[in-house]
């Protein structure tokens, strides 16, 4: 007797393969590469951090372990939109989001948390020793500091600082009008230019294989600077900012995270890859998706996706250029131009 599960299953991957013009039999013949680790993550604020995961990679380690260890160094940094260093919201409090996800779909997150330097590493916890998904605010922090997260002290950062007292002279809060190619722009996710002369970006999402071919991910921001006080983003949404699906692949999103939220964005790349799409053409069509809700307003935002299948292969894609992302191997070491749909 046929098991009516497995009848079912195969008729409706049958049903698929036909109508997705026969790509999903790629996606049935894909093996995971194990033996060959690799780490991507977005802007070039990951190259710091592909090598804070890369210390957990390169000794077999697990990607779940990576994912955070990775992101804990830009969450560590004096960087204007990613941990306590970053520009605060409207009110002048920094709050920052995280999530992670590892590959048996466990997952963990934290929203409007403040004062509390390492918001993936809570996130973890929450995954670990919860039966919640999320915690936000007060309740968020709470948890943090009865897990043994120590409170920091609430003072802004002197960029962070200085950003928001410029701020004040407007108030104003609008989406930016960004050309993120040659570094220019205003509003809350234009890129921000720190005095040693770095550029700094709205979020660090980080997906990663490890040596046994299981996948990971993690994003951790300070959200969109000068927001209004409780905006949270797509950084800590499962489905939206990330997404880790073992049999298939893993995204992560940076950019106007509300446009991300609309799409269920890094979900709906990884059901493309399901779909037999490779990285970067499941990143493009959800960039589209985007920028056919936004119509003319798509050029007043940014948006872009990064992710990585079973077999390792690696895609991008962005609304404007000039987004990055980073990504390091057995063999390689480097910074790669993502394509956009905006080419100019």
């Amino acid at each position: 007797m046929i098991n009516r599960r497995k009848f079912i299953h195969a008729s409706v991957f049958t049903s698929l393969a036909g109508l997705t013009n026969k790509r999903l039999p790629a996606i049935q013949d894909r093996q995971a590469v194990k033996g060959n680790p690799i780490v991507i993550s977005t802007w070039d604020a990951g190259l710091e951090a592909n090598k804070g995961a890369w210390e957990v990679l390169s000794k077999n380690g697990t990607a779940l372990d990576a994912v955070e260890k990775g992101v804990m160094v830009t969450e560590s940094s004096k960087n204007c939109c990613v941990g306590l260093g970053a520009n605060p919201d409207r009110d002048g409090f920094v709050t920052l989001d995280s999530c992670i996800m590892d590959h048996q779909f466990n997952c963990g997150s934290v929203a409007f948390l403040e004062r509390i330097k390492h918001p993936v590493s809570v996130a973890r916890r929450v995954m670990e020793k919860t039966p919640h998904v999320m915690l936000v605010g007060i309740g968020a922090q709470q948890f943090a500091v009865a897990e043994g997260f120590p409170l920091e002290e609430q003072k802004l950062s002197e960029d962070a600082q200085r950003a928001y007292d410029n701020w004040l002279k407007k108030s104003e809060y609008h989406p930016p009008a960004v050309n993120v190619e040659n570094k220019q722009g205003h509003g809350p996710f234009a890129p921000a230019k720190l005095d040693n002369g770095e550029w700094n970006h709205d979020t660090i999402g980080m997906v990663a294989m490890d040596a046994m071919g299981n996948l990971s991910g993690s994003c951790t921001t300070s959200g969109a600077g000068f927001k209004m006080r409780g905006r949270v983003g797509d950084s800590p949404i499962i489905g939206a900012g990330l997404f880790v699906d073992n049999e298939v692949g893993a995204c992560t999103a940076t950019g106007q995270g509300e446009d991300v939220i609309r799409v269920a964005g890094s979900h709906s790349v990884v059901e493309l890859m399901r779909q037999g799409l490779f990285p970067e053409a499941a990143c493009k069509k959800i960039v589209e998706r985007i920028v056919k809700i936004k119509g003319e307003k798509a050029k007043d935002i940014q948006v872009a996706f990064l992710a990585v299948n079973k077999k390792g292969q690696v895609g991008a894609y962005a609304i404007h250029p000039g987004f990055e992302y980073a990504i390091k191997t057995n063999e390689m070491e480097k910074l790669v131009k993502a394509k956009s749909w905006l080419n100019t």
